[in-house]
C-alpha cells in the first residue's frame, strides 16, 4: 500500500468522490478491499455504518489503529476474502464501495455474483478503477502509478462483467484524472415497478 501521502495526491477529496457514487448518509456501507482505510474513514463520516473488508489481517488492523485514533465508531473491521462478503456482514448493506481492486481479482464475474448477494434490493455497487490507459501516462508524484497497463479496463469492460451478475448500469463518472467510477443498481423492482434507489 502507498502511504498517506501519495493517496492524498491522488484522491485530495474523497468525500466528492463518495458523494458522487452515492454514498449518503443513514446507509450501512461496505469499504471492500479497504486496505489501510483511506476512504474507510470518509465513508464512517456520512455512513451510519461501515464494513472495512480487506485480506490483509495486517492492513485491517492500520485501519482499525488509524481511525480509531480519530475517534470512529462506526466502523466494523473484518479480515476475509472478498469473495465471503455476502456471508461476513450480519445483514445485506445499501452500497459497497470498491475502489483501486477489481481489476486484480481473479475472477470478476463470482465477485460480482457475491456482492450481488450482500446487498439490499435497492442497494448500490460503485467501482472505482484506472482508466485503461498506459501506466508511464499515470504519474503521480513523479513516479508512474497504478496497475499494470494490461490489467487495467475501460468503462465498456467493466460494465460487461458487471451486467452479468443482476446489476444494471446506473452511470459511469470520472472521479479523478486517472480514475471513473461505475455505479450500478442491483437489478430489483418494487411491486408497483418503480425502482427504489436512491438518488445520486
Amino acid at each position: 500500500m502507498p502511504d498517506s501521502g501519495w493517496w492524498e495526491a491522488l484522491w485530495p477529496d474523497p468525500a466528492k468522490v463518495l458523494d458522487n457514487t452515492g454514498v449518503r448518509p443513514g446507509m450501512d456501507v461496505v469499504d471492500l478491499c479497504s486496505g489501510d482505510g483511506w476512504f474507510t474513514f470518509q465513508i464512517a463520516k456520512i455512513a451510519r455504518q461501515v464494513f472495512a473488508i480487506d485480506i490483509d489481517r495486517g492492513l485491517i488492523e492500520d485501519a482499525r489503529v488509524r481511525l480509531n485514533e480519530r475517534g470512529v465508531t462506526n466502523c466494523v473491521y473484518i479480515a476475509a476474502d472478498a469473495y465471503d462478503v455476502a456471508k461476513v456482514i450480519p445483514s445485506p448493506a445499501d452500497h459497497v464501495f470498491l475502489a483501486n481492486a477489481f481489476h486484480g481479482v481473479p475472477d470478476k464475474p463470482r465477485l460480482c455474483r457475491e456482492i450481488h448477494a450482500a446487498l439490499k434490493p435497492c442497494g448500490l455497487l460503485a467501482v472505482v478503477s484506472w482508466h485503461a490507459r498506459p501506466r508511464e501516462e499515470t504519474v503521480v508524484l513523479g513516479q508512474p502509478r497504478g496497475p499494470a497497463t494490461e490489467l487495467r479496463m475501460t468503462p465498456g469492460e467493466t460494465v460487461e462483467v458487471v451486467e452479468q451478475s443482476g446489476f444494471k448500469r446506473r452511470a459511469i463518472m470520472e472521479v479523478s484524472p486517472y480514475h471513473y467510477a461505475a455505479i450500478f443498481d442491483r437489478d430489483s423492482f418494487s411491486a408497483s415497478g418503480q425502482s427504489g434507489q436512491p438518488d445520486i
